[in-house]
């Protein structure tokens, strides 16, 4: 097989330089996984069926080079080799290739991998070294354990919808990204990365499990703590927080400020930039359970005094003050800021092969990882490791 390597920009070796990856992942969770160790370095092999591969090359437009902007996200730094399970040689080509792999990540529909001999026994079985993630949706046990499982699915089951949105009569709101899939793919690299630190001193791969739904719970972790401690629905708050205020977004004269008055020092701090130095000491709004309990008269106060002046000057203010704050930016705003720009995190900008994207929010020694190989063509890798379709290409 194809010698492994990766380098950072910089010529050095990468963290995961060495280890290879395939994925049986289609969507988002299991890609977002893989995506995570190829650009911690990991050569991430992405196995796609025949025709239209993983559904994310047709969730567009917008669409680059025939493949939506998701999947171009998602996939950069991969190889894509097509398989169609079906077909004995490629299933036996596949079995193959985990044998030689480190680790296997695969979002099958429940019970698929087994049946096809491709599940954690079987392939730690023919591997004992492997490292074999799985990402269901409700996970190994219960009575939906064969469901199929979706992220709007996960934010509706697992909580995160009811606390989510505008309070009173309004429906349920989504959050805008998939927090769901991602998280759950966050917490594979996780569970990988231990099982890796634990094969360095057993010599034994093994296998590594989350789910959707459980991924949904874990995000509730306060919310959940909060209704077991008094009983209560925690509700929704809009931009705001169940049990800190004001920690919300407030209309300015031209847009819309988050304003994070955490504790009582810094609304103490806020009171007199609002121009009200006299709410720090009144007793409904001098602590932050006071300001919890009347939290509908403080906002209604504070919405007042925020629509009078700019967004920009009120940041000027509440910095000078030492007052937590941030404007809500569009895409295109955040792009152009200057703190973002600074950070260097963002991808693909001057390769006309790529959509910008953003790379990893971690640094090594100061260093932000950076592979910058595009998202793969559909299949190009296949011939490369395959060698029954190599040889069928040269007949």
């Amino acid at each position: 097989m194809p010698e492994r390597s990766a380098e950072d920009s910089g010529g050095g070796a990468l963290p995961l330089a060495g280890l290879r990856v395939v994925e049986l992942g289609h969507s988002v969770a299991a890609p977002y996984a893989g995506l995570v160790l190829a650009e911690l370095g990991a050569e991430v092999i992405k196995i796609e069926k025949p025709g239209k591969g993983d559904d994310a090359r047709g969730w567009g437009p917008p669409f680059l080079d025939g493949a939506a902007a998701v999947f171009h996200a998602l996939n950069r730094n991969k190889r894509s080799v097509v398989a169609d399970l079906r077909d004995p040689k490629d299933l036996a080509a596949l079995k193959a290739l985990i044998a030689g792999a480190d680790v296997v990540i695969q979002n099958l529909r429940p019970g698929q991998a087994e049946a096809l001999g491709l599940g954690p026994k079987a392939m730690i079985a023919a591997n004992p070294r492997l490292i074999y993630a799985s990402i269901g949706a409700f996970g190994a046990a219960g009575p939906l354990r064969d469901q199929p499982g979706y992220d709007p699915l996960m934010q509706a089951m697992g909580g995160i919808m009811s606390v989510t949105g505008e309070p009173g009569d309004r429906p349920p709101v989504r959050v805008g990204t998939s927090i769901i899939d991602m998280g759950a793919g966050g917490w594979v690299v996780t569970g990988v990365l231990a099982a890796l630190i634990r094969r360095a001193a057993t010599g034994r791969g093994g296998e590594v499990s989350t789910s959707l739904y459980e991924t949904s719970l874990a995000w509730m972790l306060y919310h959940i703590a909060s209704h077991a401690a008094d009983g209560k629905e925690p509700g929704r708050h809009g931009s705001g927080a169940a049990t800190i205020v004001p920690y919300q977004a407030f209309e300015t004269a031209d847009g819309y400020l988050v304003v994070g008055a955490g504790n009582d020092n810094l609304f103490r701090r806020l009171a007199p930039v609002v121009g009200l130095p006299e709410l720090a000491e009144d007793p409904r709004y001098a602590t932050n359970a006071a300001r919890v309990e009347n939290r509908a008269t403080l906002i209604e106060t504070l919405s007042a005094v925020f629509r009078t002046r700019t967004r920009a000057a009120w940041i000027e203010a509440l910095r000078a003050a030492g007052v937590p704050c941030a404007p809500v930016q569009e895409v295109s705003e955040l792009h152009a800021h200057p703190q973002t720009r600074a950070l260097g995190i963002l991808r693909g900008e001057n390769d006309p092969r790529q959509l910008r994207t953003v790379g990893l929010p971690l640094l090594f020694d100061g260093v932000r990882p950076a592979r910058d190989a595009p998202a793969p063509a559909h299949g190009e890798a296949t011939a490369e490791f395959f060698a029954h379709r190599a040889a069928a290409a040269a007949d």
